[in-house]
């Protein structure tokens, strides 16, 4: 009877495939790495809320790690580091192989914008009756609005003033200074008619106001004396006017640092982590390049959430110009011809994130094909809704390709899929990037509570991620 079960075991062991904890295979060397890479990915985050912010941090990572912008280089030496920004939201890291561009480029793209609220463009005002300030917002992406209410939240933005200096601001993220927030219904109050909404219109789009200030200002000819002293104190301190709104990018985010998630401190909880996780591994990826064979290229988008549009988004042409600025540093008179053909000759992952399974929401998932939290990056094959409407739907060769690379270099990996059949989908920046007939597939790790103001993600996952990154910027 011993002997049977022997077999047996055996030949699950040939044929069957495990799915293992990242953490049972690690040693405790691999442990301590895991937890120190994950601290230069909070201060990432902590420093990174907005887009602007990513590119600005991600250009400050990219000059210590050897990288200079497009405009200081000449000529087109095999290893050169390049980056290349556009409009101060997206951004290219570049490392030079020694295959020719057109015969192929490694591409590892993300994006670096999140669900937020934005100000809109006339959004101070003081509400009569209960004489306090407050600002309008529109939120931004997919948010269930009800969890963006009585916490602490922050203003980082970007304004431009009347004679076009710009100013950026950060308020709210210093402990010494002071936070905002949303208020909601006491459970006193909104047993009426509150409590008869449905969970998606328990705050609704207009009642998403900031509370910014209660004090009027001492002049007893003002009619607005609540909104004129936050007038006045942002006058002072920043030099703007009330104008100067309308010439401004200012996005409430949640107020804090990323902090540690469980006794073990084997989680992250922090805002943004969509898709920031995976800005912040295929930066980390691509500085590690010594010789590539083929380019490498980390592309970190913008305008992602709100479906890829814009100018700074996957679907400008800001690719095929820096790919045709780097053609042109090896032949100013490249034929477009030969820039199409390193497109359709590349690979790419499209760096995102996927939603894990969360164990209070079990039934969402079809758990056979559901992915885990603490199991590895997510080959993700196809995402999209219904019948696979509006995917990618990466072929078995490119699949296999990454499969084997995977097992080749030991890097945690699991598939996964974005919840129940016609129950789940979302969609990424894959199928914008299969437009240039490129190879691509989505690649990423498992996320809890996506979109949300504080996402989970577990350490082990990030380090997998860049050791996946790695491998592919390699291969």
């Amino acid at each position: 009877m011993a002997k049977k079960n022997d077999k047996k075991s055996k030949l699950e062991e040939k044929l069957t495939r495990k799915h293992e904890l990242v953490w049972d295979k690690l040693s405790q060397k691999e442990k301590k790495t895991v937890f120190e890479f994950s601290k230069g990915y909070k201060d990432f985050l902590a420093k990174a809320k907005t887009e602007r912010e990513a590119v600005a941090e991600i250009i400050k990572f990219a000059e210590k790690n050897g990288f200079k912008s497009i405009d200081e280089i000449k000529g087109s030496k095999p290893r050169t580091k390049i980056y290349i920004t556009n409009r101060n939201k997206n951004i290219a890291l570049i490392v030079l192989g020694s295959e020719p561009i057109e015969d192929g480029i490694n591409i590892i793209a993300s994006h670096i914008d999140a669900p937020r609220l934005d100000l809109k463009q006339n959004p101070l005002y003081e509400d009569d009756d209960t004489k306090l300030a407050l600002f309008k917002t529109h939120y931004y992406g997919g948010i269930k609005k009800y969890q963006w209410v009585n916490q602490p939240l922050a203003v980082h933005g970007h304004i431009v003033k009347g004679n076009g200096k710009a100013v950026d601001i950060i308020i709210g993220e210093d402990p010494d200074e002071p936070a905002f927030t949303i208020t909601d219904l006491e459970p006193h109050l909104y047993r009426g008619k509150q409590a008869k909404r449905r969970l998606s219109e328990g705050i609704k789009g207009e009642e998403l106001n900031v509370l910014v200030g209660s004090v009027p200002v001492k002049d007893d000819k003002a009619k607005s004396k609540i909104k004129l002293w936050v007038l006045d104190h942002l006058n002072k301190k920043y030099g703007i006017v009330e104008e100067d709104f309308t010439t401004a990018e200012l996005e409430i985010v949640p107020a804090g640092r990323p902090r540690d998630i469980g006794f073990d401190e084997s989680m992250i909880g922090a805002y943004g982590q969509d898709d920031r996780i995976c800005a912040y591994a295929s930066m980390t990826a691509i500085a590690a390049q010594k010789k590539p064979k083929r380019t490498a290229i980390a592309l970190f988008f913008d305008k992602e959430e709100i479906g890829s549009e814009g100018n700074t988004a996957v679907r400008s042409r800001f690719l095929e110009t820096l790919i045709g600025e780097l053609m042109e540093l090896k032949d100013p008179d490249y034929r477009y011809s030969m820039l199409r053909k390193a497109l359709s000759k590349s690979k790419a992952l499209s760096s995102d994130v996927t939603g894990g399974v969360n164990p209070n929401y079990k039934d969402v998932h079809e758990i056979k094909n559901a992915p885990k939290v603490g199991y590895g990056l997510v080959i993700t094959k196809f995402t999209g809704s219904g019948g696979k409407y509006m995917s990618n739907d990466a072929n078995a060769e490119y699949i296999s390709e990454i499969r084997r690379l995977f097992n080749k270099k030991k890097v945690p990996w699991q598939t996964g899929e974005l919840g129940k059949v016609d129950e789940g989908g979302g969609g990424t920046i894959a199928k914008f990037l299969a437009e240039h007939n490129m190879e691509v597939v989505d690649c990423g790790p498992a996320v809890l509570s996506l979109h949300a103001p504080f996402e989970i993600a577990s350490k082990a996952d990030l380090y997998a991620t860049h050791q996946g990154y790695n491998a592919f910027y390699g291969s």
